[in-house]
């Protein structure tokens, strides 16, 4: 079943990628949350969006928000991929099991075995107050999650 707009946000932990336990339920209560799911670590429209999130990275900081970007890459192709192009916010492994929190959120694409892109906007208290879902080819506007920040 679809996240929608006022659900509680499914906890999770993963491991970024420098092998360090992340969960969204340690953000509750002291910092707002962008989810972001995307397909591939070192494929065209998935860095692009991330480099924008890095270029921007103090538009999310300035709303007391934390970026945290997950894909079904393991975490040795995601330290790779963020030291390649210096992403300083988590990149989290949904590589094990394979897609588990994509298909929490109902973004995994199960004949191609990736997250499609959604975007979750979770509040300090975990309840998602923005969302939209883009296909594999279809970039995301950064401009309306930093929009929808402001909301809070």
């Amino acid at each position: 079943m679809a996240i929608q707009v006022g659900d509680k946000a499914p906890d999770f932990e993963l491991q970024d990628n420098h092998g360090r336990a992340v969960k969204l339920s340690d953000f509750r209560g002291e910092r707002n949350v962008v989810l972001l799911f995307y397909p591939f670590a070192f494929t065209g429209v998935c860095t692009g969006e991330l480099c924008e999130v890095r270029d921007k990275l103090p538009e999310f900081s300035d709303r007391d928000t934390q970026v945290l970007a997950v894909s079904n890459d393991s975490i040795h192709t995601l330290r790779v991929f963020a030291e390649q192009e210096n992403l300083e916010y988590p990149l989290l492994s949904d590589f094990w099991p394979h897609g588990e929190v994509s298909r929490a959120y109902d973004v995994f694409d199960e004949d191609k075995g990736c997250a499609v892109r959604g975007t979750f906007v979770i509040d300090k208290e975990g309840v998602v107050r923005w969302t939209v879902v883009n296909g594999l080819p279809d970039a995301r506007d950064l401009n309306e999650y930093v929009k929808a920040l402001d909301t809070l």
